[in-house]
């Protein structure tokens, strides 16, 4: 079935390849937000915007170490950002790259897998 006119032939050339591409980009995104620790600090840094691992650490029931090793994995997901202030490490949500990511998938998977 082909559509005619310029928006249709954008359509028409998002390929299966496009959206395992676009999986693959995700897929840091999806291991991040797997874990429910990493969800508690997502939900955390969504409250108060920018906190350091003491402040983390008061309230989950993790060690400072395994914290930190939750907020590398999200900062590799590009889903927070670090800010150094003096001897402090300061962690903010940073959602853009991340959710444009998770909609070029699914704009992607509506038109390719359905």
């Amino acid at each position: 079935m082909s559509s005619s006119g310029p928006v249709s032939s954008v359509v028409d050339a998002i390929t299966l390849e496009d959206v395992l591409l676009s999986f693959r980009a995700c897929a840091p995104v999806f291991n991040a937000l797997g874990d429910r620790y990493r969800q508690d600090i997502v939900m955390l840094l969504a409250q108060d915007e920018r906190l350091n691992v003491s402040q983390i650490a008061e309230r989950m029931p993790l060690s400072r170490p395994a914290i930190s090793h939750h907020l590398k994995v999200l900062m590799q997901a590009k889903l927070i950002e670090l800010e150094r202030v003096s001897r402090e490490n300061f962690y903010s949500l940073t959602l853009d790259s991340a959710l444009a990511d998770l909609r070029r998938l699914v704009d992607q998977a509506e038109v390719s897998c359905t």
